[in-house]
């Protein structure tokens, strides 16, 4: 059993294509986890797997490997970048125990940046900050040193420089030991070698100032530092890793990972300075029987708790269940779901390697482990020992922000498609499916349109039916604001008995929300008691397709007040057909209008951002509430038509730079302006045509 203080338990993060795959790979292959060096542009990499990831050179899955460094067991976790996959970054950021964070050298901090560093931040993980690609063009780490610190919520701290850049990036200096190494090829080993002449009074300030930054955050340190005016070697490590695991600094380092140029280095800090799962603070669930608090300390001895942050569906294969370990030690052959109240059995322990996976005999304390084929167990849930149960908070998964109405090629297809669909949502909580029954669409929805692509991409590669993605149609409704009497009297005269059916009824609107009410004023018997709910049956019939364009009335009181009967030609039906016609006469003549669905926005934007985005907000029907701040960013509090924003989210990417978020949810219905309805209604009566 691997010792838990030599266990590290690191989640990748950064915006898409800053290269945290290609550092992931880099890594692998120095530590001789891998033979070669593999490359997301080529499709040659062991992290980026799957085709979807490999066709468009983008994470967009986590993804999972491990290997061995000076004793030393590295968990990885490579998390997508892309605003369209955060889901996925957000849950590694939940069980990570802490994160390597990575930055270009070449373009910099972008809105991806803030928006990720942010989550890691909020999570409190012991963080190291890579600036990578240093062998590119107009790669600066002084520049991005400065970005880093007046943009993101980390306190970030040179322990590398690098020696040259761009094309004539060569080597690193480490500034705690003072020391310089070249690169040996593209191996990610280094050789010692003299500190440049010309690099030395830069060298001398970075280490000045990183002792003043590790003595601020120890009264002692501090105490030796103004006494002595340095910090020796130990000293300056031992201050370093105590803050670095607190918070308190957030180490930097240099490299290029694609060239694999100074990941022994990396390597070297991630041991060094990062905290094993034992140093972090136990994980607090409640006992689901008493609601008590349970502190889950992450000590193999410990009973055994895991959450569940993965679910991936395979045609082949059924699920594969990824948990991390969070106390004790996982073994055996079953556990308890404390969030099923169900025991369920598996057959092994699997250790993930990429797209592999090797089995193992048991899991401690943060590893990250897969178990596959659970009937029961889904992403979220919580894993325990039976005779400690525990609940942790539930995962909470990105609302989703854009819908579509889905089809497919061939009609005999769509229950194959749900059912993909539904195997869909077991592997991403961001996903929803509904079916609008006002409109008799199927909608999936999820975080932008490429996150809905690929689902669609992999539900033809696993499941072999194509997903075709269409606009939504708006569910309209009807309604009136005036009354009626009016008169429904169906009369058919056939060869035997005929039909016959008369009804008078009274019309008129109900308040907003008010639904539908049948009153039966019928007196004297004009119409017989067992025909009376066949004219309401009409009514709401009627109501389903309203008189304007087709779509469901709401909020209309009808009361049936008069009518005759034939005592041979009367019936159920006759009487059915009658109370439709009366209402959809009624309906014409009490005032008709257009209803469309509003909803309330909140939407959050940097500063600069708030003017065009309500401007944007006006073009589009919309009404600002209110506004207030966040942070950096402001919040706009809106209300907006659903036909004006159902494909908001790329118009606020061009807004904002992708800087921007937002947040829909349903709030009322209101009349559609007269003349936006003519047009509505226009289409309707062409499309019946």
């Amino acid at each position: 059993m691997q010792d838990v203080k030599l266990v590290r338990n690191v989640a990748l993060f950064g915006h898409g294509k800053s290269g945290k795959t290609s550092l992931a790979e880099a890594l692998l292959f120095t530590a001789g986890k891998t033979t070669r060096l593999g490359k997301v542009d080529d499709g040659s990499s062991v992290m980026d797997y799957e085709p979807e990831e490999i066709n468009r050179h983008s994470t967009i899955s986590s993804s999972f490997n491990h290997l061995n460094w000076l004793k030393h067991s590295v968990y990885l976790i490579d998390t997508p970048g892309d605003d369209n996959f955060l889901n996925e970054t957000m849950y590694a950021s939940r069980v990570a125990d802490c994160a390597l964070f990575v930055v270009e050298a070449n373009l910099g901090i972008k809105s991806q940046t803030e928006k990720i560093a942010q989550f890691v931040a909020d999570r409190g993980l012991p963080t190291l900050i890579h600036i990578n690609k240093m062998d590119r063009e107009r790669a600066d780490h002084t520049t991005i040193l400065t970005e880093m610190q007046n943009n993101l919520p980390f306190k970030p701290a040179m322990i590398h420089l690098p020696i040259g850049a761009e094309a004539d990036f060569k080597g690193i200096i480490d500034i705690i030991r003072q020391k310089a190494f070249t690169f040996e090829g593209n191996s990610g080993q280094v050789k010692e070698c003299e500190i440049p002449v010309d690099m030395a009074d830069e060298v001398t300030l970075a280490r000045e100032t990183l002792m003043e930054l590790v003595a601020e955050t120890d009264d002692a340190l501090i105490e030796n530092f103004l006494e002595e005016g340095k910090l020796t070697d130990e000293e300056l490590l031992t201050g370093l890793r105590a803050a670095t695991r607190s918070g308190a600094i957030n180490p930097v380092t240099v490299g290029a990972a694609a060239t694999n140029l100074g990941t022994a280095l990396l390597l070297n800090m991630i041991n060094e300075l990062l905290p094993s799962p034992s140093e972090r603070p136990a994980q607090i669930g409640t006992n689901p029987k008493t609601s008590e608090l349970i502190e889950c300390p992450p000590s193999p001895e410990a009973p055994f708790s895991g959450l569940v942050f993965k679910t991936m569906a395979d045609p082949y294969a059924g699920r594969l269940t990824i948990l991390k370990v969070v106390s004790g030690t996982m073994k055996g052959d079953s556990f308890y779901n404390a969030s099923r109240e169900v025991n369920e059995k598996f057959s092994q322990i699997l250790l993930l390697e990429g797209k592999s996976q090797k089995p193992t005999d048991s899991a401690g304390p943060g590893m990250i482990v897969a178990l596959a084929k659970l009937k029961e167990t889904v992403t979220g849930d919580t894993l325990c020992a039976a005779d400690a149960p525990v609940l942790f908070d539930p995962l909470i998964p990105v609302e989703p922000n854009i819908s579509y109405a889905v089809t497919t090629t061939e009609k005999k297809d769509e229950e194959k498609l749900i059912a993909s669909i539904t195997k869909m949502l077991e592997e991403d909580p961001t996903l929803q499916l509904n079916r609008e029954k006002s409109t008799r669409q199927i909608l999936i929805s999820g975080v932008g349109q490429i996150h809905v692509e690929v689902i669609g991409d992999r539900i033809k590669r696993k499941f072999g039916v194509e997903m075709k993605l269409e606009s939504p149609k708006v569910p309209y409704k009807e309604t009136i604001r005036g009354k009626a009497r009016v008169q429904g009297k169906h009369k058919k005269q056939t060869g035997g008995h005929g039909q016959f059916a008369d009804s008078w009824i009274e019309i008129e609107p109900m308040p907003s929300g008010g639904g539908f009410v049948f009153e039966d004023k019928i007196v004297g018997g004009v119409i017989p008691k067992q025909y009376i709910p066949a004219v309401e049956k009409g009514v709401i019939e009627a109501m389903d397709k309203g008189v304007l364009a087709g779509y469901p009335m709401v909020d209309v009181k009808v009361s049936l007040v008069d009518g005759s009967f034939h005592a041979v030609d009367s019936s159920e039906m006759a009487f059915k057909i009658s109370g439709s016609m009366a209402f959809r006469k009624g309906a014409l003549e009490a005032k008709p209008v257009l209803l469309e669905p509003i909803m309330n926005m909140t939407i959050k934007v940097p500063q600069d951002c708030v003017g065009d985005v309500i401007g944007d907000l006006n073009g589009k029907r919309g009404k600002v509430m209110g506004m207030d701040s966040e942070g950096k960013l402001e919040v706009i509090s809106a209300q907006a038509p659903m036909a004006e924003v159902l494909k908001y989210a790329p118009d606020l990417t061009s807004i904002t730079g992708a800087r921007g978020s937002f947040k829909v949810e349903f709030s009322h219905y209101e009349d559609v302006p007269s003349n936006i309805a003519g047009k509505i209604v226009e289409q309707a009566q062409a499309g019946d045509n």
